[in-house]
């Protein structure tokens, strides 16, 4: 395993940025009417990303990363900084996958590897990342890039080279894009998780002041969007709405934009840390019901909080990671201690292993002489997969592979706990 930061490989890698192709023009071109008339983002993001290449390319007999032996696979994710407790945590889980694995002789008698680079949680340093990666250690498929922002300067790059791009830790719309079939998404999207937020505000609890507290970039637009149309749908709009900067806590002024609107819930699409920040900082008229997108995570959030996280819900995409009477958390458990006996559960390295696992049976699937291509066509062709009671599926046109949300909440023991409906506390 290597981790490096980009800011180090710089001198050695040029950021040329490849030629447009015709089907991620037109993906651009979508993702751009939706963000019409939100706040300019930083120079990273608006430079043009390289284009995102579907998977009708022409794949050589032995595609690189594939050896005798082993499989090398590579991530990009933050290792370091304000978000780095996401990074650390998603390369756990597939590690723990990995070595599940290799433990019984791989796959097809190959080991599976996991190189992983520190982007930092920007924008710039995933591209270059993702170029070293692919051109000079020359992975198999990249795996588990944290972020949307992110995702979005390396996806393009690895559809380019004709790389599988799996199980990236965002909801983001823009990677469900039916045409992007190098992309396979396990979690359910940003959308789905905003919707569940605002159907059990509502028919719950019967809220219907509503704001949002977002990051300013692809990431917490995209829960913005969300959280609008689901209001939409029930003939609602948000009564404020405010950003934050991406890698940072300064979540004051947009608070003091929200706070004045008096709104019975607050939507925070953001990271554990600004999110803590701003839940601890609040003080307008009454506090709001805090409700907080899966991004956050669960123990790090939960570490930030402290004992005034009691009360406040958040969104998952996993199982309680603490729930072990389920199949597949108890394999997990299992996998994580005999991987790293010091390890604490979570729902992040929970979503990792599942990522590791999917990386897993598509290898299984396609036999001994594996490719990019039958890695690819034997997830979106299979259908439903069951990783011990946990259901994914894929189709033609369909590259996510789970739709599954689940509402948690903080209780007063300060543990998180999952529940069907919004009321009272555990």
């Amino acid at each position: 395993m290597i981790i490096m930061s980009s800011k180090q490989l710089s001198r050695l890698f040029a950021l040329p940025v490849a030629v447009f192709l015709a089907g991620f023009v037109l993906g651009i071109a979508c993702l751009g009417g939706e963000e019409a008339g939100s706040p300019a983002r930083s120079e990273s993001e608006t430079r043009p990303p390289p284009p995102i290449a579907s998977t009708a390319l022409k794949f050589q007999a032995k595609d690189p990363g594939i050896y005798d032996d082993r499989i090398l696979f590579g991530q990009s994710a933050a290792f370091s900084g304000p978000a780095s407790e996401l990074g650390k945590n998603m390369r756990l889980g597939i590690q723990a996958a990995f070595h599940e694995v290799n433990q019984t002789g791989g796959v097809h008698g190959r080991r599976l590897e996991l190189e992983s680079l520190d982007d930092q949680y920007e924008p710039d340093d995933a591209f270059n990342n993702t170029q070293r990666l692919i051109r000079v250690s020359r992975v198999f498929a990249l795996i588990g890039e944290v972020g949307t922002p992110t995702s979005r300067s390396a996806a393009p790059v690895a559809g380019a080279a004709g790389a599988p791009f799996v199980a990236p830790f965002t909801g983001a719309e823009f990677l469900r894009d039916s045409k992007l079939e190098h992309i396979l998404n396990l979690r359910a999207s940003y959308y789905q998780e905003t919707e569940e937020m605002v159907a059990r505000l509502t028919e719950d609890l019967g809220i219907t002041r509503i704001a949002v507290l977002y990051q300013n970039d692809s990431f917490g637009e995209s829960g913005l969007q969300g959280t609008t149309r689901a209001l939409e749908r029930r003939g609602l709009a948000p009564v404020a709405s405010a950003y934050y900067q991406r890698n940072t806590s300064a979540v004051k002024t947009a608070l003091n934009i929200i706070e004045p609107a008096n709104p019975e819930a607050l939507v925070i699409i953001g990271s554990y840390a600004p999110a803590a920040q701003a839940i601890k900082l609040y003080q307008g008229d009454a506090p709001p019901v805090f409700m907080v997108v899966s991004f956050a995570g669960g123990s790090a959030l939960l570490a930030d909080l402290g004992p005034e996280g009691a009360g406040v819900y958040v969104t998952q995409v996993v199982p309680l990671p603490e729930d072990d009477d389920l199949p597949i958390v108890a394999r997990y458990h299992t996998a994580l201690a005999d991987y790293d006996v010091d390890a604490t559960v979570g729902f992040v390295s929970l979503e990792g292993y599942l990522a590791g696992r999917l990386a897993i049976a598509a290898l299984e699937a396609c036999g001994p002489e594996v490719s990019r291509d039958c890695f690819l066509k034997s997830l979106l062709d299979v259908g439903q997969i069951d990783f011990d009671g946990f259901q994914i599926n894929y189709g033609p046109g369909d590259n996510q592979g789970s739709d599954a949300v689940f509402l948690t909440v903080i209780g007063s023991d300060g543990k998180f706990h999952q529940i069907n409906r919004l009321g009272n506390l555990p």
